[in-house]
């Protein structure tokens, strides 16, 4: 299920939501544990997992950036700066598993959004596979495909707010 675009008064909000059959503590491990995390975001790392606490981004340079945790309820919510936007990952028990609701609060639609949209759309289908056992066989082949559709759902999002 792609992205729902969100209009806020400056800039957007894009909202994933997923119901999985594993436990919060299950899907809360894939997203802050290291030798987890690097399975789905080989560049992020959490370096301290506190409020105020930073994740690193290693980029393809060698460099990286620190990003700022700017609330964090273990089991339940972790969100952390990510440059100019905010990520929000919140996790709540449903029988049978959890639902999970990934926010990106952009600052602006740019023409690297809809990268941006698939990159974490397929995070998402890369920590469910992982959690069912299994790997997907290509990645970039997928992301393509998951690119593709938010290149529309951004141009329909901009042309409708500009509509408003």
């Amino acid at each position: 299920m792609i992205a729902e675009l969100i209009k806020k008064e400056s800039g957007a909000i894009a909202r994933y939501e997923r119901q999985w059959k594993y436990s919060v503590q299950e899907v809360w491990a894939w997203l802050t544990e290291n030798d987890k995390l690097s399975n789905w975001f080989s560049e992020l790392q959490i370096e301290e997992l506190s409020e105020g606490g930073a994740i690193i981004f290693q980029m393809p340079d060698g460099t990286s950036d620190k990003l700022t945790i700017t609330e964090l309820k273990i089991y339940s919510v972790l969100e952390f700066t990510w440059w100019e936007n905010r990520m929000r990952f919140e996790l709540s028990p449903e029988s049978g598993g959890c639902r999970l609701v990934l926010t990106e609060t952009l600052k602006e639609i740019t023409d690297h959004t809809s990268k941006d949209l698939a990159g974490w759309h397929m995070c998402l289908e890369v920590i469910l596979a992982l959690l069912n056992g299994r790997t997907i066989e290509s990645r970039a082949k997928e992301w393509k495909i998951w690119y593709e559709k938010y290149i529309h759902a951004v141009q329909e999002f901009t042309s409708e707010k500009t509509a408003d």
